[in-house]
């Protein structure tokens, strides 16, 4: 693990998430649905009128972590940077959905916030976010942090196809 490798994720991540959360009030007026993941945060610590700024702190940490760990996964992952955020970012969102129902039950604010579970619109909302972060993280990840170090290094190949085994010991 690289630890400038990791910094860099964890800034695109939070970069991504404060992405995220701008956009927010445009999708809940495209989705007509109030689910906010700012709010749901920011609740869960405090009711009083600071609970939006502990909820951004909260989601751009989330971000920041989610991103970190990308950037430690993305050597593993198929395709190019978008497609491995897209599949890390709607990973996520797909695995902690079933949480919901634990919104609804314990939240301490469950009552001034939207219901979750079975809430077709929340969730088409909550991938929408997802797929905004996985886009933003993508990009943002791959201009921050140098990839070349994750490409195998290049071994000449002779003309019948095979390698060259003189360069290939040196590079062991």
């Amino acid at each position: 693990m690289k630890l400038a490798r990791t910094v860099g994720g964890a800034i695109a991540g939070s970069v991504a998430a404060g992405l995220m959360a701008a956009q927010a009030p445009l999708d809940k007026r495209v989705f007509e649905c109030d689910y906010d993941d700012v709010e749901l945060l920011g609740k869960l610590v405090t009711r009083g009128s600071d609970w939006p700024f502990v909820g951004l702190a909260l989601h751009l940490q989330n971000g920041a972590l989610l991103g970190a760990a990308y950037s430690q996964l993305r050597p593993f992952l198929p395709g190019p940077p978008l497609a491995g955020a897209l599949l890390i970012a709607l990973g996520e969102n797909f695995a902690t959905w079933p949480l919901a129902q634990l919104s609804d039950r314990y939240h301490p604010a469950r009552g001034q916030l939207p219901r979750l579970q079975g809430n077709r619109r929340a969730l088409a909302q909550a991938t929408w976010r997802h797929v905004v972060f996985g886009l933003a993280l993508g990009l943002l990840e791959a201009a921050i942090n140098d990839r070349s170090a994750d490409e195998p290094p290049s071994v000449p190949v002779s003309s019948n196809g095979h390698g060259n085994i003189e360069t290939a010991m040196t590079l062991a």
